[in-house]
């Protein structure tokens, strides 16, 4: 019989995160800083919102677009927010989460050969669903030195004449980096004037620290109009497992992506969508709970600074998202080297850097979305770990 398995699938890589996790799995006793989860639990009038849905039996599909008052409410959270307006009945769609968000918009604008910019280090997904749509991704690395922040010379000389679209991946996972409107504004003009889509994941956008907030790509002069912003719920509402992600962008390109998403998904989950609708509802309410969680975050994020600059690793100090991403060079092991032995000796579970890109080969990830006490555990036995082999 045949191999059935199309050739571009079979030798796409499993992802770096997973497979490590997968063998964490088997392990009991596991201390794991590996997950981008929230610790919280979603607030509780939003698993209310939730439940009185499916008590009362309204479990059916909804528009494909979304619910019009949730799209209502991301409409004004986004004005509110982050300056950027958008027609709720036009410009807005509801995916599930913002993975089905990344798929679709890809989807819609790649023919086989088009090449996407991919600003490494980054989530992992990227870069397969470009490949999944017989695009091109082309890795575009950032540096340290620069606070891992895409510079312009840097975009300019990664630009040909199959470039497409970008993927813009800030605040930045795995390396908690920000990109400020004054950096958009210098990347901007590059953009416009190579005529580039740029797909902005902003799922991150609510947890940014010292007082910088998040501003949208969309917001800046000229890119309202050439930008599809992906946010959710997952992150800043502690609704992982909801799967409930939106994406916003131009009124033409939305329609097209709903088309494919009506064609395979319908609609996402209407218990997510009422539970979404309570999270947006009260704007003081949305703000409390999205502070509470910041706070706890900056200081989980202050305190692993300290721990690591004291056990002599640098790290960069990030500014967003929830994770650190500490050089490891000093130790002499390998990303991949020095995770499998802190596992299999300490039993911590932190993520290699080379599962972003090989750009973060030399760093590991670390998630700060866990509480005080359990990063002490964690740091105690790194401490120990590296005392051990005389690092």
């Amino acid at each position: 019989m045949r191999d059935f398995v199309a050739k571009h699938v079979a030798d796409l890589p499993p992802s770096g995160i997973r497979k490590f996790f997968d063998v964490v799995a088997t392990m009991p006793d596991v201390v794991s800083l590996g997950v981008g989860e929230p610790d919280f639990k979603t607030p509780e009038r939003v698993r209310q919102a939730a439940i009185d849905l499916l008590e009362e039996g309204r479990t059916r599909y909804t528009a494909n677009l979304g619910i019009p008052a949730l799209r209502e409410r991301i409409s004004h959270y986004l004005g509110r927010r982050f300056h950027t307006v958008y027609d709720p009945a036009s410009q807005i769609l509801c995916t599930i989460g913002a993975s089905e968000a990344i798929d679709v918009a890809l989807r819609t604008i790649l023919e086989p050969g088009d090449e996407v910019l991919v600003i490494e280090p980054c989530y992992v997904s990227y870069k397969p669903s470009i490949i999944l749509q017989h695009g091109v991704p082309i890795v575009v690395t950032t540096k340290v030195k620069n606070d891992f922040k895409l510079m312009p010379e840097e975009l300019e000389e990664a630009i040909t004449e199959k470039t497409k679209a970008i993927i813009l991946p800030y605040p930045n996972n795995p390396t908690g980096a920000i990109m400020e409107k004054e950096d958009l504004e210098k990347i901007a003009p590059i953009l416009i004037k190579h005529d580039l889509l740029v797909i902005s994941d902003e799922i991150y956008a609510e947890l940014t620290y010292g007082a910088k907030d998040h501003v949208s790509i969309a917001s800046i002069d000229g890119m309202y109009e050439r930008t599809i912003v992906l946010n959710g719920f997952s992150k800043s509402f502690a609704m992982t497992g909801w799967r409930l992600g939106y994406a916003a962008g131009p009124k033409d390109l939305i329609a097209q992506m709903n088309k494919i998403h009506a064609y395979v998904v319908m609609s996402a989950p209407v218990m997510s969508q009422q539970a979404a609708i309570e999270a947006l509802r009260d704007d003081t309410l949305c703000d409390e709970d999205v502070s509470v969680m910041r706070q706890a975050y900056d200081e989980r994020r202050k305190y692993l600074l300290g721990e690591f600059h004291r056990l002599g690793l640098p790290c960069f100090e990030p500014k967003g998202a929830f994770y650190v991403f500490p050089s490891i060079q000093k130790t002499g092991m390998g990303s991949e080297g020095f995770c499998e032995k802190l596992l299999f000796k300490s039993g911590v579970a932190v993520v290699p850097g080379n599962a972003f890109g090989e750009c973060g080969e030399g760093f590991v990830r670390i998630s700060y979305a866990y509480s005080v006490e359990e990063l002490k555990v964690c740091i105690e036995k790194i401490e120990k770990f590296l005392l051990e082999n005389n690092r």
